[in-house]
């Protein structure tokens, strides 16, 4: 959201009569406890989803009556601000947590705004193992029937097993009913012989496409004719692939409809899977590779076919550039963290689309028994390349995949370190984009001796660096003792009898450690020549404070 769109949701809050089950104000002029901030979570998510809201909102720095804005200091620092979706979500069920913290600042003072999302259907949330929901204006545990109620939802309709009354197998394309009979061979090679002796309609009932001979929406989205998608209006069966310019210019675009089945290969063979060249570090790498893991365009393109919320009425997009691919799809992520399910590697728990999805499984397009999330991610690593990247805001999944090195340094840790965890890749893969770490996270890279420095300058750490042959950009990074540099400066006067500051920038300025920005390399040379001067006693200002020209002092 913009900060236009903010002020009108934050006007639009205060507005209204009474505090609502949905949202919170609160001062929090300087802290705020942990512990209440995640019950509000709770509560509020899953109030939203009772209400069938899209969206919840706890805000600081403003009172609970009379709406005034006080201006709140909580977590002044940005990144500690975002490291708070971490650590909350370590507390709740899913490791579901905020979907954006916004900050305001106004000119009656800071405001913080938390975007909560729902609880998922039939999945209520927990702060520390405890539901919490809002009576009237009161905090308060969530009641056994609040409870059931939304854990019920899971076990309501599934879109995609509904049967289409007018639709007959007619409406099948004859050519993706032979390719999932392939597929549904290869998949479960000991039915092969069998399987040619089934007609049509026992066929697509044992894979699980049709319910006794009925049409299914699943049976329309993946083996319909393309003039037979309006069975499942206004829901849409299409993937559109469209290609972009380095400015975001749309080059050129193709849209799939049913039956999906086929259209997952025509959308591949539209993207450019380009050969990527290494620069040659030594043998560290090969000369090229594709720029994509054909397994990761064809997994990250089903996940999008198995998890759209049909309901929304919307398209799945592959957006392609210059050096990475975006897939998205509609709705919310089920498992409600990427992290839990790259980290458990098992199947998921709920389905948004369960009949779809086992029919997808069944004609080997998606595997239910989990793990493909975690090929994704492994394929990235084997190349040296980021992780992909999800995006699960704004009720939608968005997924990015990069095909190249990001961090020539990333890329080299992998390279010589095998026995890293996909886990700890994944943290050190935050650290190359610039993304903050939870508390938990750069206590265990430090333990383990794989980053150094404070927050924000953190690096790869000496003992990395060392493995690698990164001992010249470890030096740069991290810098000398103070001790050589003051040798600089002493021989540079040495030998011209004079510096002035002019001088001594141009001699320190680029050589001090390159984490540093300028303004702190400045107040670096300040400091050193304040040592020199006043404590060592080594130089002497014989030129004025605004313009210093420095020479040696002469030993006793």
């Amino acid at each position: 959201m913009n900060t236009s769109e903010l002020l009108q949701k934050l006007n639009e809050l205060r507005g209204l009569s009474s505090e609502a089950e949905v949202f919170e104000f609160k001062e929090a002029k300087n802290t705020y406890d942990f512990n209440k901030l995640g019950k509000y979570f709770s509560a509020l998510s899953n109030e939203a989803n009772l209400k069938g809201k899209q969206h919840a909102w706890l805000v600081f720095g403003i009172t609970d009556k009379g709406r005034t804005i006080v201006g709140s200091r909580f977590r002044p620092n940005r990144k500690d601000l975002d490291s708070l979706k971490g650590e909350l979500a370590n507390k709740t069920t899913n490791r579901i947590t905020f979907v954006e913290i916004y900050e305001l600042d106004l000119p009656e003072g800071r405001v913080v705004m938390f975007e909560i999302p729902p609880a998922p259907r039939g999945i209520p949330i927990a702060f520390e193992g405890h539901y919490y929901g809002r009576d009237g204006e009161e905090l308060s545990p969530l009641n056994l029937e609040e409870i059931e109620r939304i854990r019920a939802q899971a076990s309501l309709e599934d879109w995609s097993s509904v049967i289409i009354p007018d639709a007959t197998i007619e409406d099948l394309d004859t050519e993706a009913v032979a390719k999932a009979r392939e597929n549904f061979k290869s998949k479960f090679s000991g039915k092969a012989a069998e399987v040619d002796s089934w007609n049509d309609v026992t066929f697509l009932n044992k894979a699980k496409v049709t319910i006794k001979g009925n049409i299914t929406r699943t049976a329309i989205i993946l083996l319909g004719k393309p003039e037979s998608e309006h069975f499942i209006s206004p829901a849409e069966a299409k993937i559109r692939w469209l290609l972009k310019d380095t400015k975001g210019n749309t080059k050129d675009y193709h849209i799939e409809s049913c039956p999906l089945l086929l259209g997952v290969d025509k959308i591949y063979a539209k993207i450019r899977n380009l050969k990527y060249r290494y620069m040659r570090d030594g043998t560290l790498f090969p000369d090229e590779v594709d720029q994509y893991e054909p397994f990761v365009i064809r997994e990250a393109i089903n996940n999008c076919i198995a998890h759209q919320d049909y309901t929304k009425g919307g398209r799945i997009n592959v957006v392609e550039k210059e050096d990475q691919l975006i897939f998205t799809n509609l709705g919310s992520f089920i498992p409600g963290s990427v992290e839990k399910v790259v980290k458990e590697d098992a199947p998921e728990e709920h389905y948004r689309n369960k009949f779809l999805s086992t029919a997808m499984f069944n004609l080997k397009m998606v595997d239910t028994a989990g793990g493909g999330i975690r090929k994704m991610f492994n394929f990235q690593r084997i190349r040296f390349f980021p992780m992909p990247e999800y995006d699960l805001s704004e009720e939608k999944v968005k997924v990015t995949v990069i095909g190249k090195v990001l961090d020539m340094d990333f890329a080299r840790v992998l390279a010589k370190h095998k026995d890293l965890t996909l886990e700890e890749i994944i943290m050190l893969d935050k650290l190359q984009k610039n993304k903050s770490l939870s508390i938990t996270e750069l206590k265990h890279l430090r333990l383990k001796g794989l980053v150094e420095g404070r927050k924000p300058n953190l690096h790869i750490s000496s003992h990395v660096a060392e493995k690698i042959n990164l001992k010249t950009d470890y030096i740069k990074t991290r810098g000398f003792k103070d001790e050589h540099y003051k040798n600089l400066v002493l021989e540079y006067i040495d030998k011209y009898k004079k510096a002035s500051k002019e001088d001594i920038d141009k001699l320190l300025l680029d050589i001090l450690p390159g984490i540093l920005s300028e303004r702190q390399r400045k107040n670096k040379i300040r400091n050193l020549i304040y040592a020199m001067s006043r404590k060592d006693k080594t130089i002497e200002n014989k030129g004025t404070n605004r313009y210093p020209i420095w020479v040696r002092i002469a030993k006793v």
